[in-house]
C-alpha cells in the first residue's frame, strides 16, 4: 500500500507511549490496542499521528484541516463517557469528507443499541434469544411467560460491563435484584434474554460490500465450567490472573461439522448486512449441543490488539497483523460514504 498520512483517534487516557519500557502489564493492557496499531502503522512506513479525545471535536477538526490526513484510524469506543456516542464522531468525520477506518455511523448506531439490533435480527428471521427490556426508572413488572434461566445485561454497554455469574438468574427474586443492579451500576436499561446453554462462538468478518469471514473462534472456559455458568463475564474477558487460574482460553473452534461452520458464515454475513455494518466486526454466537445457533451480539470495531481474537483468527486465515491493518486501511479508503457521490 502507498504510504499514507494516518491520524489515529483514541480516548484521551489511551494515547500510547513510544515504548513499553518502564510500564507494567496492567498499564500496558489499558492501551495495548492503541500501542499495537500506532506502532505497526509506523513500522509499515506510514506518517502517523495520534490524537486523544474526551468531550470535544475541536482538536480533531483542527488537525484534519491543517494536516489533511489521508485516513483517520478510528479506535474510539466512546465519546464524553457515553459508549454509543462514538457514532457521532464518525458522523462528524463524514461531514468533513474525511475517510476513516471501521464502521459507518448507521452501523454503529444499530449495533450499539442491543435492543434495536435484536429487533432487526428478529425481523430478518435471524435466530436470537427471546428477550424483554426493563426500562430504567420504570416499575419492574415481570411477564408471566418468562422462562428461566434468564440472562441480564445492560442494553447499551459493551466489554461485558455489569456481567457476572449473578447475571444468570434462576428465579424471580434473583431476576429483580439483577435488573436493579444493572439499572444502578450502568445507568442504562436492562436487557433480559433467554439464557442459551452451549458453546461460546465468535466469527470475525471484514468488508464493505464484499465480505470475508475469518475462521470460527471459540472461548474455552476451563475449570470455570465446573459448577458455574460458562459466560463471558468481565473477569473472564479482561482479568489475566483469573484466566490463568481457571484455564480460560480462546482459539479455533474444533470438531465443528462442516454444515455448522457454513451456517455460521452465512449468518455472520446476514447479520453484517442487516445491521448495515462496514469495515470489520465480530459476531458472538451460542451453539447448542443439538447444533442450533443463536446470535448474541454484533460487535462493530472489535478489539484490534495484536494477539487478541480478531488478529489471531486473521492469522489462522493466513494473514498476519500487518496484513490485517492494511486490509482495514484499504476498506476505509474504499468505503463509499454518501459525500463521495458529490465529488467531481
Amino acid at each position: 500500500m502507498k504510504k499514507q498520512r494516518i491520524l489515529v483517534a483514541v480516548h484521551e487516557s489511551l494515547v500510547p507511549p513510544d515504548s513499553l519500557a518502564g510500564h507494567d502489564q496492567r498499564q500496558i493492557d489499558e492501551w495495548r490496542t492503541e500501542y499495537d496499531v500506532v506502532t505497526h502503522l509506523k513500522q509499515a512506513g506510514h506518517d502517523v499521528r495520534c490524537i486523544g479525545m474526551l468531550d470535544s471535536l475541536t482538536g480533531l477538526r483542527t488537525t484534519i484541516q491543517e494536516w489533511q490526513p489521508h485516513l483517520v484510524f478510528n479506535l474510539l469506543e466512546e465519546f464524553d463517557g457515553i459508549a454509543k456516542h462514538d457514532q457521532h464522531v464518525v458522523a462528524f468525520l463524514e461531514l468533513l469528507h474525511q475517510p476513516y477506518t471501521g464502521c459507518n455511523p448507521r452501523g454503529l448506531m444499530l449495533s450499539r443499541d442491543k435492543v434495536l439490533s435484536k429487533q432487526l435480527l428478529a425481523y430478518h428471521r435471524i435466530p436470537t434469544p427471546r428477550f424483554v427490556v426493563f426500562r430504567r426508572g420504570k416499575r419492574v413488572q415481570l411477564p408471566s411467560k418468562l422462562r428461566y434461566p434468564l440472562f441480564v445485561k445492560s442494553a447499551t454497554d459493551d466489554a461485558s460491563l455489569g456481567i457476572a455469574q449473578a447475571s444468570v438468574c434462576q428465579d424471580a427474586q434473583s431476576l429483580r435484584e439483577r435488573i436493579a443492579f444493572v439499572h444502578d451500576t450502568t445507568q442504562s436499561d436492562a436487557l433480559v434474554e433467554e439464557y442459551i446453554e452451549g458453546r461460546e462462538i465468535y466469527v470475525g468478518v471484514l468488508g464493505n460490500d464484499r465480505l470475508s469471514t475469518l475462521p470460527v473462534w471459540e472461548m474455552q472456559f476451563g475449570s470455570l465450567a465446573e459448577g458455574h455458568a460458562p459466560i463471558a463475564t468481565r473477569k473472564v474477558k479482561w482479568d489475566r490472573r483469573y484466566q490463568v487460574r481457571h484455564g480460560i482460553t480462546t482459539g479455533p473452534a474444533l470438531d465443528l461439522p462442516d454444515s455448522v461452520t457454513a451456517e455460521l458464515g452465512r449468518l455472520t454475513k446476514r447479520i453484517y448486512r442487516a445491521l448495515h455494518l462496514t469495515g470489520y466486526a465480530r459476531m458472538d454466537f451460542r451453539l447448542r449441543n443439538d447444533g442450533t445457533i443463536f446470535v448474541l451480539e454484533a460487535n462493530a470495531n472489535p478489539n484490534l490488539a495484536e494477539g487478541e481474537d480478531l488478529a489471531r483468527s486473521a492469522e489462522a486465515a493466513g494473514f498476519g497483523y500487518d496484513d490485517l491493518l492494511t486490509r482495514i486501511l484499504s476498506l476505509g479508503i474504499g468505503y463509499q460514504a454518501a459525500w463521495r457521490s458529490n465529488e467531481g
